[in-house]
Parts: structure tokens; sequence; C-alpha cells
């Protein structure tokens, strides 16, 4: 289990107008773009920072 990654799901439940367009950019950058659209990222530093930067605009669950 050593080798065993973490997985998140994480999905869009607001949407990125009237917000900063990097966040926007940041959503596409995860693979979102649309309300309640999920994906399931690796669990990493990069995508933590990047979760942090629009955590106003998703929810995150461990898988």
């Amino acid at each position: 289990m050593a080798d065993a990654k973490k997985t998140l799901r994480i999905t869009q439940v607001k949407s990125s107008i009237g917000y900063k367009e990097d966040q926007g950019k940041t959503l596409r950058a995860l693979g979102l773009g649309k309300i309640n659209r999920s994906v399931e990222q690796v669990d990493n530093e990069s995508v933590r920072g990047m979760i942090f930067k629009v955590k106003h605009l998703v929810k995150v669950e461990e898988i």
C-alpha cells in the first residue's frame, strides 16, 4: 500500500463569473468549467494549490 495514490473528487459548485480571470483558468486547468461537473485528480501539492486558489468555488472529497 506504500505506492497507493490518494484521489480527490473535485466538484464545481459555483460559477467563476464575477471572480478574477485567473480563477476561471484554474478551474479549467483542473478540468472543470460548468457547475456540478466533477473530476478526479491525484492528490499532490500542485493540485492542492489549485484547489486552495478556488476553494470558494469547489467541493472536495477524498476517495
